[in-house]
């Protein structure tokens, strides 16, 4: 299974379901829920064509930060959880996406 799972098929980082960036940054600073979230390494294909061929290691992306301090994934800013889903069907901007896997931290 891919590290990165991702339903915005308008993303240029976007292969067949998977994300194939660099490295992706979840952002959504004290979100409470998934909607609050989202990709900010999102591109739209309109502008910036296909990049599916940025990533450091073989195969797609496994490389995921996160800047969500509310999220209880969330370990100096990197991702614990082995994988995660980003939805945005139609986004057009990363705003329009978000972390399907966030979830809130215990208080």
């Amino acid at each position: 299974m891919a590290k990165i799972s991702c339903t915005a098929t308008t993303c240029s980082h976007n292969k067949s379901g998977e994300c194939y960036a660099n490295c992706i940054q979840i952002v959504g600073n004290s979100a409470q829920k998934d909607g609050d979230t989202a990709c900010g390494s999102f591109l739209n294909r309109l502008h910036y064509s296909e990049l599916t061929n940025n990533t450091y290691s073989e195969g797609s992306c496994d490389c995921l930060t996160c800047v969500v301090e509310s999220c209880k994934y969330n370990e100096n800013r990197l991702c614990s959880r082995g994988d995660i889903l980003v939805q945005g069907d139609t986004a057009e901007y990363y705003s329009d996406t978000e972390c399907h896997s966030f979830e809130v931290k215990c208080k």
